[in-house]
Formats: structure tokens, sequence, C-alpha cells
């Protein structure tokens, strides 16, 4: 705790002299299938670091376990046994993929924590740059996608959007950025101090600040298995960031009842004209009934996009964990 509390007050550690402890954390959800050839590149990519001498002999990987239904712990336990560059952190029952690297990042130790899927997308091969740029003075370093040639026309549209639509709403993000980041000890130990339940992690480590950099990739296509992201949890995500990041859409809902009003007034404007300077006005329920089923839609979707926010508050004043530790397995060398 000495050591830390000297970085966070004095500055970024200085590696100059011996490696530093760069540990690995991989949330895991029903990846058995990908699981042995996953661990078989990282052990090799763990060789490879350390004969360039970049990385310390004690760095290690941790898968962590988001309440899989599968053999995905028993694998890991598996693993664990066999090597002791593996170690295992089993939670409860299934906290989502945010919750899970959360996890991961607030429980082992570390001079810094490189963040990965555990799906092989993400190219193992940037790492070592990663790595360089964190011994550079680099105290985060996001992973960017050079390019969405693997997506579909709909995901990469969508995706591309929702990063232009958060920065015109004012929240600071990495443009084609997900959870690929390395993260030093400053930084982690910053973000133990959020504590909203809501997490959408790709938001709140620029909130940290700390000199950072990125580093582009190519992401590859999924070795097995299939995605944990469907489009009802991808949806889910991007409200999540929208919602826990700006006000925007309840500004949205102010600017929606003035346009409202303006219409509906212009629109009682043009019938009082059309009934007093012409003879053309038709009796009928169109002129009641459509600004009136117009402006109940309006209402009940303020109110639902109220309701979102208030649930948000109503969630966070209660400080429940997000996450419990089931197990943990490997020489685990925890903080």
């Amino acid at each position: 705790m000495e050591l830390i509390e000297r970085q966070h007050f004095l500055g970024a550690p200085d590696f100059r002299v011996g490696a530093p402890v760069i540990n690995f954390v991989l949330p895991c959800y029903n990846e058995e299938a990908v699981l042995p050839e996953t661990a078989r590149r990282m052990e090799r990519l763990l060789e490879e670091l350390e004969a360039q001498e970049l990385i310390s002999s004690a760095s290690s990987v941790y898968f962590v376990d988001d309440g899989s239904r599968d053999k995905t712990w028993s694998l890991i336990e598996t693993l664990s046994n066999r090597s002791p560059r593996f170690c295992g952190i089993k939670l409860s029952r299934n906290r989502g993929h945010q919750n899970a690297l959360l996890c991961g990042l607030m429980s082992i130790h570390g001079d810094a924590i490189i963040s990965l899927d555990a799906d092989l997308q993400d190219d193992l091969g940037i790492i070592a740059d990663m790595v360089r740029a964190f011994r550079a003075g680099h105290e985060v370093v996001y992973a960017v996608r050079r390019r969405r040639d693997t997506d579909t026309f709909f995901k990469r549209v969508t995706a591309e959007g929702y990063y232009r639509i958060l920065a015109a709403m004012g929240v600071k993000l990495v443009f084609n950025h997900a959870d690929y980041r390395l993260m030093g000890r400053r930084p982690l130990e910053a973000l133990r101090g959020y504590r909203e339940p809501h997490l959408f992690l790709r938001g709140l480590v620029p909130l940290l600040g700390y000199r950072s950099t990125t580093v582009e990739f190519d992401r590859a296509e999924r070795f097995a298995g299939e995605s944990k992201y469907p489009l009802g949890k991808m949806l889910a995500l991007a409200w999540q960031g929208i919602s826990s990041f700006t006000p925007y859409p309840l500004r949205l809902i102010t600017g929606a009842g003035v346009l409202v009003s303006l219409v509906s007034l212009s629109m009682a404007l043009w019938a009082l004209g059309l009934r007093i300077l012409t003879e053309d006005a038709l009796p009928g329920w169109a002129s009641t009934v459509i600004p009136m089923y117009f402006l109940g839609g309006i209402q009940l979707l303020g109110l639902g996009v109220i309701g979102e926010y208030l649930a948000k508050v109503f969630e966070s004043g209660k400080h429940r964990p997000r996450y419990q530790v089931e197990s943990i397995c490997g020489e685990w060398r925890g903080p």
C-alpha cells in the first residue's frame, strides 16, 4: 500500500531497472470451446514477452468466470493446476461482462493490467507495443480498431454511429475502442473510487485522466463458440453508456415539449384563421384526435426516459455489491 500511495502522489513508476509485472484479465462466459486455445496462445505470449524482457516472470493470466453454465470453470481449474501462470476467479452468478471485468481489475496486483476478451478476436500481437508504451510513461494504453471489416454492415454503421452520437452528447470516448486496454496502477486505484452500479468502463476510463495513448489493431473472427453479445445486450450496453454519462435525453424531452407546443399553437392558429377567414372549415374529429394522440405519445416517451433515470437513482441508493466471488484457483497474487 505504501508503494501505491507513493506512486499515486509522486508520479508514474520508473521501469528503467527491472521489468514490470503485467497481468492479464479475461472475462469468460460459456467459453469452453475456445478456452484451451486461448490459454495456449496466452502462455506463448507470456514466454515471448519475458524473452524480450518486457514483462516480469511474475506476470500471470487471470480468467474471470462470469457464472458460466458449461465447463468453463473446470477448464480454468485444470489450467491453474497445470501451470502457475494461470489463475481463476469464479463469480457466484452471472453479473455481466462489465462487472466481471471490474472484478478482475480490482482483485489482482501488478504494475499494470491488460484486459481483453477470451474469444481471441483481440489481436495479441499488439500487446508488446502496449507494454512498450506503458514503460515509456503512458499509464493507459487503448487498443483501437483500425477498421471494421469483420463486422456486418448493420453492426459497423450502428457502432460507429453510436460513438459519434455519444461524442455529440459530450461523452468523452475513444473512437472504436471497447475494453481492450492496458491500465497502470495509478488509474486502477483511481477507478476504485467510482462506485456507480451501472458500469460502462469505456466511458469511465477516459474520465480518469492520466497520460494515455492508442495502439491500432485489426479484430479477427471469433475462434470458436458464439458471440455473448447479441443485439439485445448490445442495445442495453449502448443505453447504459448514454444514460450513465449524459443528461442529454432529459434535455431532449424539454426540446420535444417546446417543439410540440409550437406545432400545436401553429395548428390552433391555422384552424382559427380557417374558421374566421374562409368557409372551408370541415367538421370532424381529425383536428382533435390527431394532436391528442401525438401529445400522448410524447408524454409517454418522456415519462419512460425519466423513469429510466429514476430507476438508476433507485438502484444506486441500495449500495448493493456489483459482484460476489464464489471461489478462486491458482497461485493467487492479490493486492
